[in-house]
């Protein structure tokens, strides 16, 4: 009997979109093992990559337009749009590996770049669109954003504030009067996977802040910060949501665009599971090899291959995990992988240009050697 094989990876950061992913695994397969049936579905969870897998597997067209980074340095960015709708992607405009880390600031850090890329989606006429959050480099609650859909944010005597999360601590109203028609007209939904709140302990600030550049003194201040916005934005526009889970994804994105946009907020692995028909393509095979760049204890928090995992095992597939580096601490106890595979070497850093370039290689080369067992052990029987 020929082996069904589902080839589902997410990205391998820094390194390989999915979509490069998949296509490294499906030709370690088709040379290790050329008989097997092989179905390539690239895969994301909101972050970085979304708008690649979803193309990859609807099709559809990319379109580029200007817009600004975090610290308001103009770039080309892109979003996608097929038949039915659109996916922005936020770490394409404001995203933190645009910025050095020598540059990370997130109490200026600014979400106006994403904002420009939803106006200019929406102004070409899509009205349902996927805001995927992941891999931000902001913490301003999505005021930027907000204001690039024509939200004005003023402070006592009356003057636009300046970008960044900090500003916020000096607002005094929000007015709504020039948002542009069709935020009321869309349907928006933001992809994320992290349930964080808005402020406190476990918000936006004190969680994620620090990787975008954020003192501890700068902690307290954008926690702050975000609480008075979030205090302004109910006495003004009426709506009470920082204490909702997700609202704290990308530094507070995801509560701009349900505050000042509408925007629902979905888990996004299972979002973009529907979307793509996911379980039925694992009903319909014997193997699923899917991978991304760091399987580690983040990754059995829900990250994308673990819920794709436990969607295999349900429907009787089995489940091998490749990646650059596998923290063994991760598989540790009951997890649903059948098998996890590190494709690098013990000395291979991320860091190095050289060892990036040849990641499809390594990866190419370790699912070859699994395949061919496999094979192997597939005649024997």
């Amino acid at each position: 009997m020929t082996a069904r094989i589902l080839v589902a990876p997410l990205e391998f950061k820094g390194s390989l979109t999915a979509g490069q992913t998949a296509r490294a695994i499906e030709a370690g397969v088709r040379s290790g093992w050329p008989e097997a049936e092989v179905t390539v579905l690239p895969l994301a969870d909101g972050g970085p990559g979304t708008a690649d897998a979803l193309v990859d597997a609807l099709g559809g067209d990319w379109h580029t337009t200007w817009a600004h980074d975090a610290l308001g340095r103009p770039l080309q960015a892109r979003w996608a749009s097929w038949r039915g709708g659109g996916v922005v992607e936020m770490a394409q405009a404001s995203g933190l590996s645009l910025i050095a880390p020598s540059e990370r600031d997130a109490l200026v850090a600014s979400t106006v770049g994403t904002g420009e890329l939803i106006a200019d989606a929406l102004e070409s006429g899509v009205r349902s669109l996927l805001i995927g959050v992941g891999g931000s480099a902001t913490n301003d609650g999505g005021a930027g954003a907000l204001q690039a859909l024509g939200f004005r944010f003023l402070d006592a005597t009356g003057r636009a504030l300046p970008p960044g999360g900090a500003a916020l601590r000096n607002l005094a109203r929000v007015v709504s009067d020039d948002v542009l028609p069709a935020v009321r007209e869309a349907e928006l939904t933001v992809l994320t996977d992290v349930l964080n709140p808005l402020c406190g302990p476990t918000g936006a600030s004190h969680v994620y802040g620090p990787q975008k550049g954020a003192s501890p003194e700068d902690v307290e201040i954008l926690d702050a910060a975000l609480a008075h916005f979030a205090k302004v934005v109910e006495r003004d526009l009426g709506i009470d949501a920082a204490h909702l889970p997700g609202t704290g994804a990308a530094g507070g994105l995801s509560y701009g665009l349900l505050v000042g946009g509408g925007a629902r907020i979905s888990r996004g692995f299972e979002h973009l599971a529907k979307l793509l028909g996911l379980d039925a393509r694992l009903a319909q095979v014997d193997w699923v090899l899917t991978g991304e760049g760091r399987l580690d204890t983040q990754t059995l928090s829900g990250k994308g291959p673990l819920e794709l995992a436990r969607r295999a095992r349900l429907a009787g597939s089995r489940v091998v995990a490749f990646a650059g580096r596998i923290d063994p601490q991760a598989l540790v106890g009951d997890t649903p992988f059948d098998d996890a595979i590190q494709v690098s070497p013990p000395d291979w850093s991320e860091s190095d240009p050289a060892a990036r370039a040849g990641a499809a290689t390594l990866l190419t080369t370790s699912v070859e050697r699994w395949a061919r067992a496999r094979r192997a052990e597939a005649r024997s029987t």
